[in-house]
């Protein structure tokens, strides 16, 4: 059993190491849309789009480092295997984060697009925004089904604060 414990986390340490990848490639082809876009439409609206598609780009970007982060985090330096409500909890958690923001951010980016380009769009468009609301309230729910949890294990809250405080 120790043995695969190790071995996934060098799996999880590849996987971080993949989506810092995928980040950086997704940065590289935001800045060249983007230049490319300023560079072939100039300071109009049609640049702007493409400027606005490469903010999508980045968010993309942000959003794949901060699950690499999080992975890097959770399962390769700290070794935590999710045991206590509280890890867990805080590890979906950071994952919500990143999913509600983006998701936030690429709906905001396509109301653009549509806005500029079909307004067919727009009903497909106001279901992702949908999609992020839903998301956020389940979210909510399962951080009050597992304070529950937590009021019940109070030494497991205790343990989180110590491993935090190691990377503070």
């Amino acid at each position: 059993m120790k043995h695969l414990l190790r071995l996934s986390s060098y799996l999880y340490a590849v996987l971080t190491m993949a989506f810092v990848a995928a980040a950086v490639v997704l940065v590289i082809i935001a800045v060249h849309t983007g230049w490319q876009s300023v560079a072939q439409e100039g300071w109009t609206s049609n640049g702007a789009l493409g400027v606005i598609e490469a903010v999508g780009l980045v968010t993309a970007a942000v959003a794949a480092l901060q699950i690499a982060q999080t992975i890097g985090e959770e399962e390769v330096v700290r070794d935590a295997h999710l045991g206590a409500p509280t890890r867990a909890r805080r590890y979906v958690t950071r994952f919500m984060v990143v999913i509600v923001t983006a998701m936030a951010i690429e709906a905001l980016v396509a109301v653009f697009k549509a806005i500029h380009e079909d307004l067919a769009l727009l009903p497909a468009v106001s279901s992702i925004l949908i999609a992020v609301a839903f998301v956020l309230a389940g979210w909510g729910v399962f951080i009050r089904f597992n304070r529950d949890a937590e009021e019940l294990e109070p030494e497991s809250m205790r343990e989180a604060k110590q491993e935090d405080e190691k990377f503070d």
